[in-house]
C-alpha cells in the first residue's frame, strides 16, 4: 500500500473542553475515547453519501452529526462519495451533494471518493485470497440466495469454496481482465455459512460489471461491494468514528472482520436512528421514481424532501440545523412529526424575514368617501422581531384588494371580518365599514365601503374597538405575481404503508400544489430576487422561486402561519 500524509497517525493538540449541552450516546463514546486516548486524542468523522440521487432531509441529520461532533471536539470531517455502483451514479448527483452540504453551512477537510481506493481495495482482495480468506464463486445470484439459508436455518457452503489459492488468483485476475460476462462469477469472503448473522455467510466482495464509471471510465469491470469498500475506505482515511444509521448495525461484525483480517487502522462503526418524518418518504429509490414518472417537477420540486427541494421552497439552513440538534440521536428508530420541522422553520423565518402585504385571491374594495386620485404613504414595520430592519412606505388609495376569505356577505357565527354593516381595521391603515356589495350573478366581485379618516394608523379617537384586522394592497400600485401553494406530497402519515398490490404512489396527494396566477403584491416586492424570503402578513412565509424574474414574479409558500379561523370553520362545519 502506498503511504500518504493522511495515513500517518499523529497526536493531536490537547482538546478544549466541549461546551455544555444535552448528551447523546455518540458524544459519550467520543468522550470516553478521548479520556483513554484511544486515537491519540483525534476525532475524525466522514459523511459518505452514494452519488445515486439527491440528498434529502434524512441526510441532513447525518451531516449535522458528523460535522457537528467533529467540530465540537476540535476534529475533522471528510466528504467521501461511496461510488462503487457505476450503473446508478452520476456526476450530477456529486455536484448536487457538494452544493447541499455547503448550503447547510459545512465545509469538509478532505474530499474523497471510494473510487480513489479501487487499486488498494483490489490489492487487499488479493491479500485475502492468498490468506485463504476469499474465493471465486460461480454460483448465480439466485443460487447464492438459496445457499445462504435463513434466520432459522444455516446456509450451505458453495461447491467452489475450496478452490486452491492458485485457481482463485487466476480466476480473479481473469475477472478483472474482462474475460467473463456480468454476473457469471463473484469474489466472496470465506467466513462462516452457519453464522447467526447472515452478513457473515460468505458475503460477496466483488461482482463483474462491465459499466462505465463516472470517474474511472472503463478501467475496471469488477467493482467492490459496499461492505468491502466502506470500512476499508474509513481505515485509509483514519476515520475514528464512522457514524452510520441503524440498518448497518448487523453489518458491523463484517466491517470489523475485514479490518482485522487485513491488519489495518481500526476505524469503529457507530449506529444511530435514521430520521423518519410523517407524511414524507425518505427513500432515494422512490424519490427517483417520482422524478422519472413526472409526478413532481424534478429533484428540486418544493414538495420533495430533498435538500434542494426544501431550499427552493424557502427553508433556511439554520432551521434545518436547529431541527437536527433538537431531535438528537438515539438507538431506537421512531417517527418525527412533520409539524416539528415546520415549527423550526417558522421560528427561524420569524426572526429573519421582512414583512410584506400580499393578497392571493383578490377581492376589489372601493372606499367611496376616500378622495379620488389621493395616495398616502403609510409607514409599516419591516420586522417587529428585528429593530434594525427599519420601516417601509406602503401606498394607500381609494381602491384596494383584500382576500376573498376576509369577506362574507352572510357571515357565519364566529366570523368577525368584513361583512355588510360591520367595521374592521385595515392593517396599518384605517377603519372601514362595508356599505354595499356588487355581484356578478351569485359571485361577489366588488365591495363598497366607507372609511373613518380619524382612524389613521388603525386607532379610533373614541377608543371604539373592532374585532378583526385584515391586510390589503392598493389596486393602483399592486404587482401581479404567481403564487404556488404547497401541501403535503402524501395524504397519509406513513406513505409507504399501502394495501397489498398497490404502489406507494397510491398515497400521493392530488392537491399537493395549487397555483394562483392573479396574486397582488405590495410594490416593495418588485425587486425580489430568487431565494428572497418574506412573511406575507397573515398568510405565511414565502420565497421567490427560481422561475421568478422582474415583471413576472413567482413565489412559493414555504410554510403557512397558524390559522385559528380555519380550525374554527372546520369545527363548525363538522357540527
Amino acid at each position: 500500500m502506498t503511504t500518504s500524509n493522511r495515513d500517518v497517525e499523529t497526536a493531536a493538540a490537547p482538546q478544549a473542553a466541549p461546551p455544555e449541552r444535552p448528551s447523546n450516546f455518540i458524544r459519550d463514546i467520543i468522550l470516553e475515547d478521548l479520556k483513554i486516548n484511544k486515537y491519540n486524542g483525534r476525532v475524525q468523522t466522514r459523511f459518505p453519501p452514494e452519488p445515486n440521487g439527491y440528498l434529502h432531509i434524512g441526510h441532513a441529520k447525518s451531516i449535522c452529526l458528523n460535522f457537528g461532533l467533529a467540530a465540537e471536539f476540535g476534529g475533522h470531517t471528510n466528504l467521501r462519495f461511496d461510488d462503487t455502483n457505476p450503473e446508478k451514479e452520476e456526476q450530477e448527483y456529486v455536484d448536487s451533494i457538494i452544493a447541499d452540504v455547503r448550503w447547510l453551512g459545512f465545509e469538509w477537510d478532505g474530499l474523497y471518493y471510494a473510487s480513489d481506493y479501487f487499486d488498494q481495495l483490489h490489492e487487499w482482495a488479493v491479500q485475502l485470497i492468498q490468506a485463504v480468506k476469499a474465493y471465486v464463486c460461480d454460483l448465480t445470484a439466485e443460487e447464492v440466495r438459496q445457499y445462504r439459508g435463513s434466520l432459522t436455518e444455516p446456509g450451505k457452503e458453495s461447491p467452489y469454496r475450496d478452490r486452491s489459492v492458485a485457481e482463485n488468483l487466476d480466476l480473479f485476475a481473469r475477472m478483472r481482465a474482462g474475460e467473463f460476462p456480468d454476473g457469471s462469477r463473484t469474489l466472496r469472503a470465506k467466513i462462516d455459512m452457519a453464522s447467526p448473522n447472515l452478513n457473515l455467510r460468505d458475503p460477496v466482495m466483488y461482482r463483474i460489471l462491465h459499466a462505465e464509471h463516472h470517474r474511472t471510465g472503463d478501467k475496471w469491470c469488477i467493482y467492490p461491494m459496499y461492505d468491502f469498500a466502506h470500512g476499508q475506505s474509513d481505515s485509509i482515511e483514519r476515520i475514528t468514528h464512522s457514524i452510520c444509521t441503524l440498518e448497518f448495525e448487523d453489518h458491523r461484525p463484517l466491517y470489523n472482520w475485514f479490518i482485522e483480517q487485513l491488519g489495518i487502522f481500526p476505524s469503529q462503526q457507530i449506529e444511530f436512528d435514521r430520521l423518519n418524518l410523517t407524511y414524507t418518504l425518505l427513500s432515494k429509490r422512490k424519490l427517483l421514481q417520482l422524478v422519472r414518472e413526472g409526478r413532481v417537477r424534478g429533484w428540486d420540486d418544493p414538495r420533495m424532501p430533498t435538500l434542494s427541494g426544501i431550499r427552493r421552497r424557502g427553508y433556511t439552513p439554520q432551521a434545518i440545523r436547529n431541527f437536527c440538534a433538537a431531535i438528537g440521536a438515539s438507538k431506537t428508530n421512531g417517527s418525527i412529526e412533520l409539524a416539528m420541522l415546520e415549527h423550526f422553520v417558522r421560528e427561524d423565518l420569524n426572526k429573519r424575514t421582512l414583512r410584506a402585504m400580499a393578497v392571493l385571491r383578490p377581492l376589489r374594495v372601493v372606499i367611496d368617501n376616500y378622495p379620488e386620485g389621493q395616495v398616502e404613504d403609510l409607514e409599516a414595520v419591516n420586522n417587529p422581531e428585528d429593530a434594525g430592519a427599519g420601516t417601509r412606505k406602503v401606498p394607500f388609495s381609494r381602491v384596494l384588494y383584500i382576500e376573498q376569505d376576509d369577506f362574507r356577505e352572510d357571515p357565519p357565527r364566529h366570523f368577525f371580518r368584513l361583512s355588510p354593516g360591520r367595521e374592521v381595521r385595515l392593517r396599518g391603515g384605517y377603519f372601514i365599514m362595508c356599505t354595499d356589495v356588487v355581484k356578478d350573478e351569485q359571485t361577489v366581485v366588488e365591495v363598497h365601503c366607507t372609511y373613518d379618516p380619524e382612524t389613521r394608523r388603525g386607532n379610533a379617537p373614541d377608543n371604539r374597538k373592532v374585532k378583526a384586522t385584515i391586510h390589503w394592497v392598493s389596486a393602483e400600485h399592486a404587482i401581479n405575481a404567481e403564487v404556488r401553494l404547497y401541501e403535503n406530497l402524501f395524504t397519509t402519515e406513513d406513505p409507504s404503508n399501502v394495501p397489498e398490490g398497490q404502489e406507494f404512489t397510491a398515497n400521493l396527494n392530488p392537491n399537493s400544489l395549487e397555483v394562483l396566477t392573479n396574486a397582488k403584491l405590495e410594490p416593495s416586492l418588485a425587486s425580489a430576487k430568487p431565494g428572497d424570503r418574506y412573511q406575507f402578513e397573515r398568510l405565511g412565509y414565502f420565497s421567490a422561486d427560481l422561475d421568478s424574474k422582474p415583471g413576472a414574479l413567482v413565489f412559493n409558500r414555504t410554510v403557512p402561519l397558524r390559522d385559528t379561523w380555519a380550525k374554527i370553520e372546520k369545527r363548525d362545519r363538522a357540527k
